[in-house]
């Protein structure tokens, strides 16, 4: 690198959407060191190393995807606690544009430890996680029906030795009709000070939507798989299609609605209606595992094709997946490009078409617009780039 050349890499032409910084314009980017070095109209190119052309793309923060299942292994009927259903994130992420996943309870404070050293420790992906207040992580079955496993306190223990690594507590899958389960975990969040993640439903006899998202979650709480309809949980949505009133009362509350796409928790005739109602999502997210990605799921970006073409502005679907779930999980060090934030950016394409999209239960929506990742950079290296818009050309000199 000459003196002349103050930057590693130049990103050149983009449409920059930043909502941490209320940008939303055509800027240039620029990378040093693995940070953001500057942002301005013009810089260039002679002051870079590298150069990439963003000219008709979106450029953004690296996404954040604040529901996934990446504690893999080879452990045998463990369900999402180092197994064969969790996901590597690297193969995953990179390609869709997320440059940071959350694992939502893979782990409790038993095995947190391997999943430490077993997956945060070996990828490139930042990996974060929500502890499992059941102490042997998602293990599924029996193991997840086991409160006497749900300790408060050893959980709150674990996340406050790993700060800004357990950003989180989750509670998923207890099918008994008892409240113990959620007031321990939401216990575990108070000692911890991080938020909790629920995925509710599954009791016989149901228990009470309105009471969970009223009294006993916090503001700042997350309800996952927001757009389901499952046995043993009320749909937001009631049968007249109207978005229930105490459902608007929570999320003004301050209850974050993750969507949690997954293999069965997100239904157009869920989502469409509150869309029109008002009623939009806090994060997109995929709920990432060997059943879902497989499925109407896809990955992050297929969710956020699926919101625009439902005409969720771009904005916010950007939002969603960026500045605020960074700020859910209290890494506001994340999800923007301000001079000095880590290089973690994304350069997505808004192809135009007739595309199709599928929900979990099976049912299609067209669309004429899908969002195709271009470029992932992961503290400023690229990670991806599916049409070489980071390389020279072969025959160049």
């Amino acid at each position: 690198m000459s003196p002349a050349q103050n930057f590693d890499l130049l990103i050149k032409g983009g449409k920059v959407i930043d909502p941490r910084n209320s940008i939303n314009e055509t800027m240039d980017v620029a990378i040093s060191d693995g940070k953001i070095a500057k942002i301005a109209k013009d810089i260039s190119e002679n002051q870079a190393k590298t150069v990439v052309d963003a000219r008709g793309f979106l450029v953004t923060p690296g996404l954040i995807d604040i529901h996934t299942h990446n504690f893999f292994g080879t452990e045998p009927h463990a369900y999402l606690s180092n197994s064969f259903s969790s996901v590597p994130p690297d193969g995953f992420t990179f390609r869709s544009g997320v440059t940071t996943v959350v694992d939502a309870g893979g782990a409790g404070w038993r095995n947190f430890d391997v999943f430490k050293e077993q997956t945060i420790g070996q990828s490139k992906t930042r990996v974060l996680a929500f502890l499992n207040i059941v102490g042997s992580g998602m293990k599924g079955g029996a193991i997840e029906q086991n409160v006497e496993d749900m300790d408060a306190k050893l959980t709150s223990i674990v996340a406050k030795q790993n700060p800004g690594v357990v950003v989180g507590v989750k509670l998923a899958h207890f099918n008994g009709p008892l409240w113990a389960p959620t007031e321990r975990a939401v216990e575990a969040g108070k000692l911890a000070d991080i938020p909790v993640m629920i995925d509710f439903g599954g009791s016989n006899p149901e228990l009470s939507l309105e009471t969970l998202l009223l009294e006993k979650l916090r503001p700042g709480d997350i309800f996952t798989h927001a757009y389901a309809h499952v046995g043993g949980r009320t749909p937001v949505v009631d049968e007249q299609g109207k978005v229930r009133p105490y459902v608007i009362e929570a999320q003004k509350k301050g209850i974050i609605f993750d969507v949690g796409h997954g293999g069965g928790s997100f239904l157009f005739e869920q989502v469409i209606p509150s869309l029109k109602q008002g009623f939009y999502p806090n994060s997109l997210s995929t709920d990432l595992h060997t059943g879902s990605m497989n499925g109407g799921m896809k990955d992050l970006m297929n969710i956020m094709s699926k919101f625009i073409n439902m005409d969720m502005p771009i904005e916010d679907v950007i939002t969603s997946v960026t500045w605020s779930p960074a700020q859910y999980i209290k890494r506001t060090d994340l999800g923007h490009l301000s001079v000095g934030a880590v290089a973690d950016v994304t350069i997505m394409n808004i192809r135009k078409g007739d595309f199709g999209f599928i929900d979990t239960k099976g049912k299609k929506m067209e669309g004429k617009q899908k969002l195709e990742c271009e470029l992932t950079l992961r503290e400023g290296s690229v990670v991806w780039d599916l049409s070489g818009i980071s390389k020279p050309l072969w025959n160049e000199k």
